[in-house]
């Protein structure tokens, strides 16, 4: 099965495209382009932890619902929200109603202040992670890392929940630390003149 496909526009993209319209301006706006905000960062591992078990088009269709619903996913007044915002959250169409996630989050925003705490940035702990490139594998071929397994493995023990060595790798695709554009992808490039140009967190 081909990794690529041609649009209505004649460019050829990553496969995985072809779902939904909505997938076309992620995939060539975002996916696989290198973020070091730690409110992105923070946002997407919370988005991939609500995933778990759905589509990402499913979480992709509410992410501005779920923006509005976790105050922009800015995690120090995320970690401030109490039971009666857990209650609300549940009552909020616009998002995926799952307590575990919705706790989760709550949860992993009080992990995330503690992270600036120690590293100065999310960004900074990420990016510690950062693979060779020469040892990755063909693009979209994985769904798990050695690295994404060490940061899942490392955040359980932080105390971060909804952070699987899977959810991990969905979100080192996305955020830049690997570009897993198929070959063939005509962002494939514009991802690797990014990271190319990417000033890594310290």
């Amino acid at each position: 099965m081909s990794q690529i496909f041609k649009s209505c526009d004649n460019r050829m993209r990553c496969a995985w495209c072809a779902a939904t319209d909505e997938y076309i301006h992620y995939h060539d706006t975002e996916w696989g382009y290198p973020v070091s905000n730690d409110i992105k960062l923070f946002e997407k591992l919370c988005l991939e932890g609500f995933q778990s078990g759905l589509s990402w088009r499913t979480i992709l269709s509410k992410r501005d619902n779920f923006r509005k619903a976790f105050d922009g996913f800015d995690f120090n007044k995320i970690a401030l929200f109490s039971e009666e915002n857990v209650k609300r959250l549940l009552t909020d169409q616009g998002i995926v109603r799952h307590r575990g996630k919705i706790e989760a989050t709550i949860n992993n925003a009080k992990r995330a202040k503690e992270m600036v705490d120690e590293f100065g940035s999310i960004a900074a702990y990420i990016w510690r992670y950062e693979p060779d490139a020469n040892s990755l594998d063909a693009p979209q071929t994985a769904s798990t890392s050695e690295e994404s397994i060490a940061i899942s493995k490392d955040l359980k023990k932080r105390g971060w929940k909804f952070v699987g060595p899977t959810t991990v790798y969905a979100f080192m695709q996305a955020m830049g630390l690997i570009n897993d554009h198929a070959e063939g992808c005509e962002f494939r490039e514009k991802a690797f003149e990014l990271r190319k140009n990417f000033k890594k967190p310290k």
